[in-house]
């Protein structure tokens, strides 16, 4: 019997003194718990946060130009060194969660305009009242759903929506029966007021608060140059703008792109503390 208590009082022993060395485990601090080569061999992956955040930025392009016109004319690309405006953005998420999404204003100076085409057989050219070229100035205003997707320094983007504007200026050239006092006037048919639809995609180069923007849009108008019956009562006749933008620009950001902000870490740390 003497031998049977002795063996259990060096058991329940044992396994006292596993307990305590359990619970001084428990008690050691992270430093003491994870070693510096422990921590050495952890492949810590850096996490992309996008924020919603706002920008403004300035825009320059060029253009390639032409009418569709109905009936149709033979025509080349007529091109246009201005195109230029400001622009404010502002990316949020979808549904919460899904930071890919935005919405962009802007305001833009431009012009568009068309060049019909030289027939070498009979050496002449389709015209509008006699003139075979014009370039419209207008100004306008565009409202675009942004797409885009961020790795780290480079973006991935697409935008569309819809624009209004106004043509405020206009430059012909013609042949022979073209009336030069409307080589920078407009007539009385012709229509000023301009809205369609904007669309495009691109990259940029994100150098946080800065970014530089290059992409390439389509801009189609559903207003006609002229009215339809100007001509005729009975053959309606159309031109919409069809051009191309090719731009660069360079965006400030005014608010994080990245990161988390002071109030989401308070917020953090509230629910971690509560237990919200």
């Amino acid at each position: 019997m003497k031998i049977i208590h002795i063996i259990s009082a060096l058991t329940l022993g044992l396994l006292l003194c596993g307990s305590v060395q359990a619970r001084q485990k428990d008690t050691l601090s992270v430093e003491q718990a994870y070693t510096k080569e422990f921590l050495d061999t952890v492949d810590v992956k850096q996490k992309l946060v996008v924020n919603d955040y706002t920008s403004v930025g300035f825009q320059y392009g060029v253009a390639l130009n032409r009418m569709s016109f109905n009936p149709a004319k033979t025509q080349s690309f007529l091109f246009t060194p201005r195109n230029f405006g400001v622009t404010y953005s502002r990316y949020g998420k979808m549904f919460g969660y899904m930071p890919y999404f935005g919405i962009q204003l802007g305001l833009f100076v431009g012009q568009d305009g068309y060049r019909t085409k030289l027939n070498k057989e009979t050496n002449s050219r389709p015209s509008v009242d006699g003139a075979y070229e014009a370039v419209y100035d207008y100004v306008e205003v565009p409202m675009l759903a942004l797409f885009h997707f961020d790795v780290l320094r480079f973006r991935l983007m697409a935008n569309l929506g819809l624009y209004g504007g106004y043509r405020f200026g206009i430059h012909r050239v013609g042949g022979e029966d073209f009336d030069t006092e409307y080589a920078d006037k407009f007539h009385d048919y012709e229509i000023k007021l301009d809205y369609g639809i904007k669309g495009g995609a691109g990259f940029a180069l994100l150098f946080d608060p800065v970014e530089l923007h290059f992409q390439a849009q389509l801009r189609y108008g559903f207003s006609s140059i002229y009215e339809p019956d100007y001509s005729s009562p009975y053959y309606y006749r159309y031109a919409y703008p069809f051009d191309i933008v090719i731009s660069a620009g360079i965006q400030l950001q005014l608010t994080r792109r990245t990161g988390k902000t002071n109030s989401q870490l308070r917020k953090e740390a509230k629910a971690l503390v509560y237990n919200e």
